[in-house]
């Protein structure tokens, strides 16, 4: 089997992050990750925050903390919330790390060796009122593409175009608001995208058939416009320093690299940083993730489509110059945006639900869920109360939490707390394992195909047809005529329990482990179920010990509905 490398976008050390950005990259990739775990694939997830560049530099001015110290806690405290997701990462590093810097310092160095980095003198926007040059967030203004008044001197995010600040119009400081702003000259290291225009377009080719259409059309569009020369090194405090083995002058004067030049390398460093964090006694190889692996490591990445851009072509182009066996990605997925009652979230607005604030409301499986079930993939998505609260209580609730319930309490009211034996199956029960096995194929397939909310459907209906099964059979009426006959529906449904233990574990991981430690089975290690098993639905044979767990899901009522309205805002669909 292929080795799995699998990365999502490194979220910004600027905050707490919102729902959207949870569902367009970290939720999906984990989903993805524990499913090809149970596969029996070797799975390598890595992520890390991103701690370079303006946005650090001005939350920790905000704070008033020094960046390093601002960095250190706010890595902690996403890490916090991401296990709180139950994200399973193998390592979730930091881009300030000794081995980014190691790492980007070679890259930089070899594609300087390769004739593709030239030292150029630009001009760029100096604020005398602060006493220092202004790169990127550190000047905003008006994006002169689609009149956003907001837009950074980075990117803007309304139409997420990539500017530089002397793009903007009106701009001011984003330290002091001033806007007697200069134009001075000063010397920056440039990467020379426009001599790999061909090859990045030779290797795009290669790949954009099999890539979603959201990731090849947005590369496409880049290439088609022309890849040009970028300034990849910044006047910061804060960042990767240019080496000043290679570049002596502009070491001494302080110069870093472009946070979007190192944020990447960082997936690389991660892996090493994962390798030198081992524990005493294990050894990990973190290179052969990396290095010389086309053959033996299948790499893919979950980014939303504003990240697109730098993973399918500034990345690569940098990969591509470094002349070196470098890893690079084979499936880009790629997703919309979920909105907020059809606006955006935005972390600087602070508009939408923030995952810390989720985690509050309710446990990480009703989110988990949710946003897989309603991911951004073909579309932008909406987040609303009401259609949160319908799916908990429809799918959760109802489809799932309460057949599990329903299926326990009455075996262990009417026999016991033990699975009863009852009659052989008949032909409902063989009519159901076929059902069962039909929908775990296409469950496994879309989950292959990376179709996430064709894969929430697939585990709906699975869970669908038990509540359909428990309906035709009747158990609470069989009972009265014929014990036998109630006691194989009963177990029956109990495997069904057992098989909805395994195979929501990507989704639900929570109340996937509940179902699972519902049953006292010795040696239950299985990890999948096959298609044989789901037809024979046999796993948990009668005489097993179980217990009836607390409520999985509870039910969200009108009340709950208007107080997250309240807290948080938002009006009806219908408006």
């Amino acid at each position: 089997m292929a080795r799995h490398l699998i990365t999502s976008a490194l979220p910004y050390i600027n905050g707490i992050k919102h729902l959207g950005n949870m569902v367009g990259s970290m939720l999906p990739a984990d989903v993805y990750s524990r499913y090809l775990r149970q596969r029996g694939h070797e799975v390598l997830y890595i992520c890390a925050t991103d701690e370079h560049g303006t946005p650090a530099e001005l939350a920790a001015k905000e704070r008033g903390l020094p960046v390093d110290t601002f960095c250190a806690q706010a890595h902690d405290a996403q890490k916090a919330v991401y296990d709180g997701f139950a994200l399973a990462f193998d390592h979730f590093g930091r881009s300030s790390s000794p081995q980014n810097v190691e790492i980007t310092q070679h890259f930089a160095r070899r594609l300087n060796e390769n004739g593709f980095i030239e030292e150029r003198s630009i001009r760029q926007v100096y604020s005398p009122a602060d006493g220092r040059f202004l790169p990127d967030r550190y000047v905003e203004g008006t994006c002169p593409h689609c009149g956003y008044d907001k837009a950074r001197g980075d990117q803007c995010e309304n139409c997420t175009r990539v500017l530089d600040p002397t793009d903007l119009l009106s701009p001011r400081s984003a330290i002091s608001g001033s806007t007697d702003l200069e134009v001075r000259e000063t010397k920056h290291l440039f990467l020379l995208q426009s001599k790999l225009q061909h090859e990045v377009e030779e290797w795009v080719a290669r790949h954009e058939e099999e890539w979603p259409h959201l990731a090849a059309s947005i590369a496409r569009k880049w290439l088609t416009e022309g890849l040009h020369d970028r300034s990849i090194t910044r006047d910061l405090d804060w960042g990767v320093p240019v080496p000043a083995d290679t570049w002596p002058e502009l070491a001494a004067e302080g110069k870093v690299f472009y946070v979007w030049f190192d944020a990447p390398i960082e997936y690389i460093a991660a892996t090493k940083e994962w390798a030198d964090s081992a524990p005493e006694g294990e050894t990990r190889d973190w290179k052969s993730w990396w290095y010389e692996a086309d053959d033996t490591v299948r790499y893919t990445e979950f980014m939303a489509k504003d990240n697109v851009p730098f993973h399918t072509v500034m990345f690569p182009a940098t990969q591509l110059g470094v002349r070196e066996p470098w890893k690079k990605v084979d499936y880009v997925k790629a997703f919309n945006w979920l909105t907020y009652y059809g606006g955006k979230f935005s972390t600087s607005q602070k508009r939408g639900v923030f995952t810390d604030q989720a985690l509050d409301i309710l446990p990480a499986d009703y989110w988990r869920y949710f946003l897989i079930a309603n991911a951004p993939e073909s579309d932008d998505s909406s987040f609303t109360w009401e259609h949160f609260t319908a799916t908990v209580n429809k799918d959760l609730a109802d489809t799932l939490g309460n057949f599990v319930n329903r299926v326990l309490s009455f075996s262990k009211k009417r026999f016991g707390e033990e699975v009863p034996a009852g009659g052989e199956p008949g032909e409902a029960e063989t009519r159901l394992g076929e059902e069962i096995a039909g929908l775990l194929a296409e469950y496994e397939s879309q989950m292959e195909a990376k179709q996430f909310r064709k894969s929430a459907a697939a585990l709906r209906a699975l869970w669908s047809a038990g509540n359909s099964y428990l309906e035709e059979k009747a158990p609470w009426l069989e009972i009265k005529t014929d014990q036998d006959a109630a006691a194989l529906t009963l177990r029956t449904a109990m495997n069904l329990i057992r098989l909805y233990a395994v195979v929501s574990e990507p989704f639900i991981p929570t109340a996937a482990a509940a179902m699972r430690r519902t049953f006292s089975l010795a040696d239950d290690t299985a990890t999948w179920v096959t298609a044989e098993e789901a037809r024979a639905l046999t796993s948990v044979p009668a005489g097993t010990p179980f217990t009836v767990p607390p409520v999985l899901f509870a039910k969200l009522t009108d009340e709950d509905l208007e107080a997250y309205k309240e807290r948080f805002g938002g009006e009806p669909e219908s408006a």
